[in-house]
Parts: structure tokens; C-alpha cells; sequence
């Protein structure tokens, strides 16, 4: 909020000289004035919290279908015949799980750290409501700033951790694909 004055002719010469008795400064609105203001600071990473533990809990169901199908797989390349075109799709399937499951096992980590990332700068962001009525800048700064490190850095975490997932998606689709051609010759 920005208050200012207009200044008489006296005044001005006086601010001309004194410049430090100019009324002209900057406001900053107290948090208490807004109690939406803190709900803000806290419940926007708590959300984010939640959404990167979401995703970690259905990464980590993805990748126990990765594990079942790998499996599979391997029962299925056991009992092929050597040279066989359809034991060799198996191999090649079998590959593309290992990619899968590193993919996965990456994405889950980043949304783990996300996750500790919401968490500390909802922790912060508490500490950071406490310090902004205090007479000490320095703190607060420093509170704020940690606070917003901490959510950026959930937020990359949260964003890689999908990016890696669409990843692991498209890979699953290939391998659904070819799965699906195998079937058909199957059915001739």
C-alpha cells in the first residue's frame, strides 16, 4: 500500500534539503489483515504435497506391474524355443521392462523429493508468517527465501517425476502394441 502526500512549496524546499523528511514511503500490509494470506503460504504446498504423494503411490503400483511382467516374461523366455522370432520379441520386452523400471524408480525419487520439498516449505512458510511482523528484516528475508527454494524445488521435482512418467508411459505403449500384432498373427 503506498501512501503518499503532496508537499507545499515549504515542504518540497524543505525535502530538497532534508530528504529524509519527505512522507512519502511504502506500506506493506500486515499479514493479519489478510488471514487468507497465511492460509495461502500453507495450503499451496500442502496441495502440491498431495499431489506428489499421489503420484509416488501410483508409481509405486506401476512399478510392482513392471516387477509382475517382468516376471512373466522371463517365465515366457524360459520355456520358448532357441531362435524362435516370438522368444526374441521376449527378450526385447524384457529390455524394455528393465528401461521401465529405472524410469519409474526415477520418477518416484523425484517425487519423493518433492514431496520433503512441499513438506519444508510449508514448515517454512509458517516460520516465514511468525518472523513478517518482526522488527527484523534480515530473518524474514532469509526465511522467504528458503521458503521459496524449497517450493521451487518441489515443483521441478513434481514436474520432472511426470515428465519421466509420460516417458515410461510411451514405452509401455510400444511394447502393448507389438504384444497386440504377436496376438493377431496368432489368431491366423
Amino acid at each position: 500500500m503506498f501512501t503518499c502526500r503532496l508537499l507545499s512549496n515549504q515542504q518540497a524546499a524543505i525535502f530538497l534539503q532534508r530528504p529524509a523528511d519527505a512522507y512519502c514511503n511504502v506500506m506493506a500490509t500486515p499479514l493479519s489483515d489478510n488471514p487468507f494470506a497465511i492460509l495461502t503460504f500453507i495450503a499451496a504446498p500442502a496441495v502440491f504435497t498431495n499431489a506428489s504423494s499421489v503420484l509416488a503411490l501410483g508409481t509405486g503400483n506401476r512399478l510392482a506391474r513392471v516387477v509382475d511382467r517382468t516376471r512373466q516374461i522371463a517365465r515366457e523366455i524360459h520355456g520358448a524355443q532357441p531362435g524362435d522370432a516370438t522368444a526374441q520379441m521376449w527378450v526385447s520386452h524384457l529390455s524394455r521392462m528393465e528401461k521401465r523400471g529405472g524410469l519409474l524408480v526415477r520418477a518416484m525419487s523425484f517425487f519423493y523429493g518433492a514431496v520433503g520439498a512441499f513438506a519444508g516449505a510449508s514448515l517454512i512458510s509458517i516460520l516465514g508468517a511468525a518472523l513478517a511482523e518482526s522488527p527484523y528484516r534480515l530473518p524474514f528475508e532469509l526465511v522467504a527465501g528458503t521458503g521459496v527454494v524449497a517450493g521451487g524445488a518441489g515443483f521441478v521435482g513434481l514436474v520432472v517425476g511426470c515428465v519421466l512418467l509420460v516417458t515410461e508411459t510411451r514405452l509401455a505403449l510400444s511394447i502393448i502394441v507389438e504384444e497386440a500384432e504377436l496376438a493377431k498373427t496368432w489368431l491366423k
